[in-house]
């Protein structure tokens, strides 16, 4: 099926947590695609180091240092905007691996804040944007933890089910209106900071995530999958989609060559 080109009432895409990882991947692929990318992240050098290198490329991106969990400073950044054409939501990360007996409620705080009030925050400042394009799509970055559980994941697993059933909901609240959701679910993916942040800073712990696994998805391999759904015809609705390495048959369930 052919790449959809977006129309001109549509083809600004706001990715967060676009500083690194899958969110700079799906940056850089949708600008390849031929939208213009307002990229978002806390990390300001990042986003405005990855939008001179797309821009650099011929293509189009902007930078806005933002915190998706700070309403106020969501409400500002969406007065920027009349229409726009595409939301991937994709702030987010997992912070531990404690089991529910021990683990720290602040940390659970914190990803429940950043991937599901982080999302609310986005779409409900821009689903009027994206409506009034006349052709919109919001992406929900969640993850196969939000669709089955691990032990030692509870915390991330309630997160990302959070976000999960956001998007579920929100399609059928409004259906019949020009906007489209679709939910990524990616199991794992080795990025440089993902399993380091979830552990701390720990480079030994987060090694044991991918070791003997010879070939994780990468953040690119993600990208492609968010930039194919979102280029499908408008008509196509990809409601989900759960991309995992050949080697991943399930959360627990990963072949390693040890």
């Amino acid at each position: 099926m052919p790449t959809a080109a977006p129309s001109a009432a549509s083809r600004i895409a706001v990715v967060t947590g676009a500083s690194g990882g899958i969110g700079a991947a799906t940056a850089r692929r949708l600008a390849a695609a031929g939208y213009r990318v307002v990229l978002t992240a806390r990390r300001k050098d990042r986003i405005e180091a990855l939008a001179e290198e797309i821009n650099a490329a011929g293509h189009s991106a902007a930078a806005y240092q933002l915190d998706v969990t700070d309403r106020a400073a969501v409400d500002e950044f969406a007065l920027a905007f009349k229409t726009i054409g595409v939301l991937v939501n994709n702030a987010g990360g997992a912070l531990g691996a404690d089991p529910v007996a021990t683990g720290d409620p602040a940390d659970w705080r914190s990803m429940y804040e950043t991937n599901v009030i982080g999302t609310l925050n986005l779409t409900q400042a821009l689903l009027p944007k994206l409506d009034a394009s006349g052709d919109g799509t919001i992406v929900v970055v969640s993850s196969t933890a939000g669709h089955g559980t691990y032990e030692g994941g509870a915390g991330y697993v309630a997160a990302k089910h959070g976000s999960h059933v956001l998007a579920e909901t929100l399609r059928l609240e409004i259906v019949g209106r020009p906007v489209r959701v679709i939910e990524i679910a990616p199991g794992m993916v080795k990025t440089d900071e993902f399993a380091l942040t979830r552990f701390g800073g720990d480079t030994d712990k987060a090694a044991k995530v991918y070791e003997g696994v010879a070939e994780p998805l990468t953040a690119d391999d993600v990208a492609d999958t968010i930039t194919w759904a979102v280029t499908r015809p408008s008509h196509v609705n990809i409601d989900l989609l759960v991309v995992r390495p050949r080697a991943q048959a399930s959360n627990t369930k990963v072949h390693r060559e040890l």
